[in-house]
């Protein structure tokens, strides 16, 4: 077996934030079958963003030793108040309405159960203390393991399983806060982060990068041309790479678009939306990469924190619906933010290595180019 545990406590690098919650795990996205709301045509059973994903994760964690070497962080609620700052009182109302009548339907398939609304205040508030823990030097960087995602969130629409903007929320608190003047957010989860980009598609000290799956979900969004408006023109950038795409694609995507746009903004502080739905086992999309491929990317990010940012990184949980394999993605990711020195060998890594098609292919090379000279005017 590839992991045994051992008794020799691991060494870290870095002060690495750990946030999470029990009741992050009981919000409840109801007895809908994959993302459909049972009915005479449709079987009752477990919507894909259920708990087990993230308890997995925060187990494997646990069960590897790397807890210990994490600095924990406790979330409290945030005040509705501050939410309106991307979210109007009118969705707020809505989403606390839907609630109290027992859960249901937020909006665009996006369930709900009857506490759900103030689960979601405290992920954006287990963000916020995160920022918090980042800014004044309690830690190097943290990583926030929160239920319900928030990248699809749009400022009066529930999206995609996500209800608050978790990660928009923590760009402004850190603006305003903190007086940082230029936020980079890198989004690597399988679907467009539509709702970051909407919330700062006009905003020119917001950095928004993000890589997906071509026309996956939101239909018709992040595409290349979509690079700001008015003050934000040139500061968003979409990254749109053909199915099935692997290791190859993404690190030529790094390469070649993602750190020299960030090296060229020159970023304070960074934020990750992760999901890990890009993996090759998740049921919601068809990408090809393997926790190796995440722990690369984090990686990347990290050395332009560290050369532009003091190391101020914030990664918030989104997407991924492998309940086996997500928490291996996840796990490298934290390992890596935290430079630990004994990492796990992740068991699938072998297989999913020898999938055929993990080389750059010409039609990847090709929406690679085509997005950096959408991007950089090339």
């Amino acid at each position: 077996m590839p992991f045994r545990p051992k008794d020799a406590p691991k060494t870290t690098t870095r002060r690495t934030g750990w946030v999470t919650s029990e009741l992050y795990y009981w919000h409840d996205t109801q007895n809908w079958s994959g993302f459909f709301e049972p009915s005479l045509t449709v079987q009752p059973g477990e919507h894909f963003e259920n708990p087990e994903t993230k308890r997995r994760m925060n187990g494997l964690v646990e069960a590897t030793g790397l807890a210990p070497c994490l600095h924990p962080i406790r979330p409290e609620p945030v005040e509705e108040a501050f939410l309106t700052k991307v979210h109007p009182q009118s969705y707020l109302d809505h989403l606390k309405a839907v609630c109290a009548s027992g859960g249901g339907d937020a909006g665009q398939l996006t369930p709900v159960g009857p506490a759900s609304y103030e689960i979601a205040q405290l992920a954006v508030g287990g963000v916020l203390k995160a920022v918090d823990a980042v800014f004044t030097g309690a830690v190097d960087n943290a990583y926030v393991l929160c239920r319900p995602p928030g990248h699809h969130a749009m400022p009066e629409l529930a999206m995609g399983f996500c209800l608050l903007a978790n990660a928009a929320l923590g760009i402004k608190y850190a603006q305003e806060t903190y007086g940082i003047e230029r936020i980079a957010t890198v989004d690597w989860d399988v679907h467009h982060g539509n709702g970051t980009q909407a919330i700062f598609y006009d905003d020119p000290s917001v950095l928004t990068i993000s890589l997906h799956q071509n026309n996956l979900f939101p239909p018709n969004s992040g595409f290349i041309e979509e690079t700001g408006e008015g003050a934000g023109q040139g500061v968003n950038l979409n990254i749109p790479l053909p199915p099935g795409s692997g290791s190859g694609a993404y690190r030529e995507a790094f390469k070649e678009i993602v750190l020299p746009a960030l090296e060229a903004f020159k970023p304070q502080a960074i934020f990750v939306p992760s999901g890990y739905d890009a993996s090759a086992l998740d049921p919601l999309g068809i990408m090809m990469l393997s926790s190796e491929d995440y722990r690369w990317m984090i990686r990347q990010v990290l050395e332009v924190a560290d050369r532009h940012c003091e190391g101020r990184l914030i990664v918030t949980h989104e997407g991924g619906y492998s309940a086996t394999y997500v928490p291996y993605c996840g796990l490298a990711v934290v390992e890596e933010m935290s430079g630990v020195s004994d990492t796990l060998e992740d068991p699938f890594h072998v297989h999913i290595a020898g999938y055929g098609g993990h080389d750059l292919s010409g039609d990847q090379a090709k929406a690679i180019q085509a997005a950096k000279a959408a991007y950089f005017g090339e």
